[in-house]
């Protein structure tokens, strides 16, 4: 059985939302943890890491639309990796920068991301599970603009923005959680 295969019907597409929320649980929790040890400057390894986090929501707005496809249209999982990919461009120069020009990017990013996680969770409501999802897509627009706003501080730091994927982690896993129940109908 392959994992890419596109699932069927909603119970399918519930099953392979689930493997990816635990996959994005993971990823966050890994990506914060390291990153926390370098909240204070921008390092290379650092820089890497601020550009990975978009690029891994690429892959997996990819993956989600995949799998997801009989559920409705993809294109705002479209929007999304546009965004997350500009995102880690603009993340990559702003590195350059500074903390500050990667909190307001980060923040900008974390606004249209938000609006969009939104966007793609109200109409899947049916499916379960999506409640963190959209609870996290209202938080993530919050936080972004705190991120742009804290990029003009004394001395920022980077601890908000690496703060911010744990939360999320939690959100992707409550749903993932959440989703048990629908995939289970697949069994």
């Amino acid at each position: 059985m392959s994992t890419l295969a596109a699932p069927s019907g909603i119970f399918g597409t519930a099953s392979a939302l689930r493997r990816l929320y635990f996959v994005r649980f993971a990823f966050a929790i890994v990506w914060a943890a390291v990153m926390l040890t370098m909240a204070s400057k921008i390092t290379p390894v650092g820089a890497v890491l601020l550009v990975l986090y978009p690029l891994f929501d690429v892959g997996a707005a990819i993956y989600d639309a995949k799998v997801s496809r009989t559920e409705g249209s993809a294109r705002l999982l479209y929007v999304n990796m546009a965004v997350s990919l500009i995102t880690a461009i603009g993340v990559g120069v702003a590195c350059a920068s500074g903390i500050p020009a990667v909190l307001r990017v980060w923040g900008a990013w974390a606004v249209v991301a938000g609006l969009v996680q939104l966007s793609v969770a109200v109409p899947r409501r049916a499916m379960g599970g999506q409640w963190p999802m959209i609870l996290s897509g209202g938080i993530s627009v919050l936080a972004g603009a705190s991120f742009i706003a804290s990029a003009g501080a004394d001395d920022p730091k980077l601890t908000s923005a690496i703060g911010y994927a744990v939360p999320g982690a939690i959100f992707f896993l409550i749903s993932a959680l959440r989703l048990g129940r629908t995939a289970a109908k697949t069994d």
